[in-house]
This record gives C-alpha cells, structure tokens and sequence, in this order.
C-alpha cells in the first residue's frame, strides 16, 4: 500500500497512527494503491469496499 486507506494521504508522510487506529473499527475509505475514494457498504456481519480500478476488499 502507498497511499493510507482512510485520509488517503501518502503513507511516506507519516502521522497515520490515528488512520491506524480507525480503520481497526472502520472500513478503509480510500484505495491504498491508487488513492481512489472507494463505494463502501456496511452490513450486520461485516463490510466491503470496491475500487473502480483495482476492485473489492472484504472483512466479513
């Protein structure tokens, strides 16, 4: 991943401690390859989030 799945900034920049707190709640809301804003879904047993390009991250 290069780019950070909730700000979407770049991972080099560093200051993602809280990003990486979140996302071990949340679904990532940006693609990590291309920095793509993702469709997310939630549902009772989990999540999902599609990229248009580099396609669908699961946690059920």
């Amino acid at each position: 991943m290069t780019y950070c799945g909730r700000c979407g900034r770049d991972l080099a920049d560093g200051g993602h401690e809280d990003c990486a707190r979140a996302l071990a709640l949340e679904p990532p809301r940006y693609c990590g390859t291309c920095r793509r804003r993702m469709v997310v879904q939630v549902h009772p047993m989990g999540w999902s989030a599609r990229c248009s390009v580099h396609g669908e991250v699961t946690a059920d």
